[in-house]
């Protein structure tokens, strides 16, 4: 008898091993990378590649590859603030060590990753560079351009200020040129580099403290001239005229200089506006121009808002006899046919011409946080955090009887039914549905999700209504009926918390590139201020793909390549949730709601990052580990 108690309990001990060991058992990675060092922080980049920083230094990894990618542990181990990842490239620039003018100080080094080939492609270490004060990488050309103090060549040449600008497609040397003549006698001058170079098509401008040096691509003087410490930029079209904007000593204002092609002053004196620039645009009516000015406290200070000016690029005079009223930050600046269509944060749109005339009959109220301004057939579509109208964009007059209003949410989702004519917009836990010829609105369905989350995605799926939030997602028929309701229970508040920036969705991906795209490929100003198409954000990918197809190299034909294809997320949502067998993710189809397949992930707090453009799980197993899953499957 007591050999038969004893086999029992053995075989409930044996059961209990087994069920709880399948309880805790995870699903094999497709690939595992034993990184070799205590994992820091992980990066999704916007080519798809995962760069993970570790104590050691970095290591770039491509979930179609068994081993990372590349790994750089030239500098050792790096803080957060020396790797810079440039938007819309491919390029990591690894800093370490401030850059100074002085030659006396500590040694700073620069490196450029392509972290698509896995390429250093540059090494401030390989080139014998002691100091670097700037390194810049320039697109569309695809250039790098380093200044500092290169220990080559004879003593003085050592101690002298030096550019070199190089190819990132060939990782070579284009040319290199002294700020300043090596081992001249006289008083010591300050050459260190105060702004952002400019690269035009015949040659280079390097802002420096002495003023503005100009070369030639091959190195070659071509002028100078004493505009001082300029920190950026801009030519227009012909590159026969270039703007150098100069902060002032206190930080507080903004200096506009105009310059000719030989370096001569064009305008009599600059123009100085109140704020720091934030948009520029050059336009054949004049200069737009937009400085944010910060507020302080105190009864004298001054309001926190943006200040909107026009300039005669003839000139530099200020070609407005009144500038309009902002009355808050300028989040929405848009370039009409017309004159200037504007959206302020606080609140409020409107819309004056090129030569100062307010065109809305009057300021346009909305409420705070203008999430979307875009073109409809009707008009322009504005959506807030708690109002959405569409307003004739001639006179500013509501197209709609009144504003829909609803409670202020953080979370808006909205999309166009065009097989009914309608526009739907889900907030404050209501779905309304707004006639777009009549402007009638009505509520279609109360949408009440758990962990009283709100959706923030919407879209029409065979003639249905897909509404999504992180752990809810919901089907309706077109009348509104549900279809389906599927919550996903989040992982616990902490977990939770942890995690939350761990999914990186394809919209924001691809808006990464947009952003890339818009503010910084050209050198006609900071931003291509263009007022789209309602419903047009699904075509970002197809920008992002022809964007990097215009620029030279093999790593932007694999970014252009990897936005060609249709994203992972197109029938599919990725959740973070609580398994029965524990915390886990999941892929669920969108048109069902079920679930198509899931990954359980031992930690109850687990570091991940997921890929919703390629369809990749990238999840840190241990301190030194991370798995990679294919979520495509």
């Amino acid at each position: 008898m007591k050999t038969l108690l004893t086999q029992i309990k053995t075989l409930m001990m044996l059961v209990f091993f087994v069920s709880t060991t399948s309880l805790l058992a995870q699903e094999n990675p497709d690939q595992s990378y034993d990184l070799g060092a205590k994992i820091n922080e992980m990066t999704l980049t916007v080519g798809g590649v995962l760069v993970v920083a570790t104590n050691d230094g970095l290591t770039g990894i491509k979930p179609e590859q068994s081993q990372p990618v590349f790994t750089f542990n030239n500098f050792g181990k790096l803080k957060p603030e020396e790797t810079n990842f440039i938007a819309g490239s491919p390029y990591i620039v690894v800093s370490q060590g401030a850059g100074s003018k002085f030659a006396g100080v500590s040694k700073t080094k620069r490196a450029v990753i392509d972290y698509m080939q896995g390429k250093v492609i540059f090494n401030s270490d390989d080139d014998s560079w002691n100091q670097i004060y700037t390194c810049d990488v320039v697109l569309p050309q695809n250039k790098l351009i380093v200044s500092g103090i290169q220990k080559i060549g004879s003593k003085a040449e050592k101690m002298t200020p030096k550019v070199a600008v190089y190819d990132l497609n060939t990782s070579k040397l284009d040319y290199s040129f002294f700020l300043d003549k090596p081992g001249r006698v006289g008083v010591a001058k300050d050459f260190s580099v105060t702004g952002t170079p400019l690269l035009l098509k015949d040659f280079l401008i390097i802002p420096t403290a002495q003023g503005l040096i100009a070369k030639s691509h091959s190195g070659e003087d071509l002028w100078t001239n004493k505009i001082k410490r300029v920190t950026w930029l801009v030519a227009d079209k012909t590159e026969q005229e270039i703007y150098g904007f100069e902060t002032t000593t206190n930080g507080k204002n903004t200096r506009i200089h105009k310059i000719g092609v030989k370096g001569e002053e064009l305008w009599e004196d600059d123009r100085k506006v109140k704020g720091i620039v934030s948009k520029f645009e050059i336009l054949p009516q004049g200069l737009a121009v937009v400085s944010d000015v910060a507020g302080g406290d105190g009864a004298f200070a001054a309001k926190s808002e943006s200040k909107i000016t026009m300039f005669s690029a003839a000139t530099g005079e200020d070609l407005w006899e009144k500038a309009p009223k902002t009355k808050g930050y300028v989040q929405h600046f848009y370039i009409m046919e017309d004159g200037i269509l504007f959206g302020i944060y606080s609140g409020g749109i409107n819309k004056i011409s090129f030569d100062g005339k307010t065109l809305f009959k009057k300021p346009l109220k909305t409420g705070e946080n203008i999430m979307m301004m875009a073109h409809t057939p009707q008009g322009l579509i504005y959506i807030t955090g708690e109002d959405a109208n569409i307003v004739n964009l001639e006179t500013g007059e509501q197209v709609w009887d009144k504003p829909l209003k609803y409670k202020n949410s953080a979370s808006v989702a909205s999309t166009y039914d065009a097989t009914s004519n309608r526009y739907l917009i889900a907030a404050g836990n209501v779905l309304y549905a707004i006639d777009a010829n009549s402007g009638d609105v009505s509520e279609l369905s109360e949408v009440k999700f758990e962990e009283k989350e709100s959706p923030n995605t919407m879209e029409i799926r065979n003639g249905n209504i897909f509404l999504s939030s992180s752990q809810n997602l919901m089907a309706l028929d077109s009348n509104g009926s549900e279809m389906y309701h599927k919550y996903y229970k989040s992982p616990g508040k902490s977990g939770f918390m942890k995690i939350v920036g761990g999914v990186v969705a394809a919209a924001s991906l691809v808006a990464t590139v947009s952003t890339a795209y818009a503010a910084g490929m050209n050198n006609n100003g900071i931003g291509i201020n263009n007022l789209r198409n309602y419903n047009d954000y699904g075509k970002e990918a197809k920008r992002a793909s022809d964007m990097f197809a215009s620029i030279a190299g093999a790593s932007f034909d694999m970014m252009s390549q990897r936005f060609k294809a249709s994203a992972a997320t197109e029938d599919s949502q990725f959740v973070l949730t609580k398994l029965d067998s524990g915390v886990g993710l999941v892929k669920v189809n969108k048109d069902t709601g079920e679930i198509d397949k899931e990954i359980l992930l031992k930690d109850k707090k687990p570091e991940y990052k997921v890929d919703d453009y390629g369809g990749y799980l990238y999840y840190k197993a241990n301190d030194k580990t991370i798995y990679a899953y294919n979520l495509k499957k």
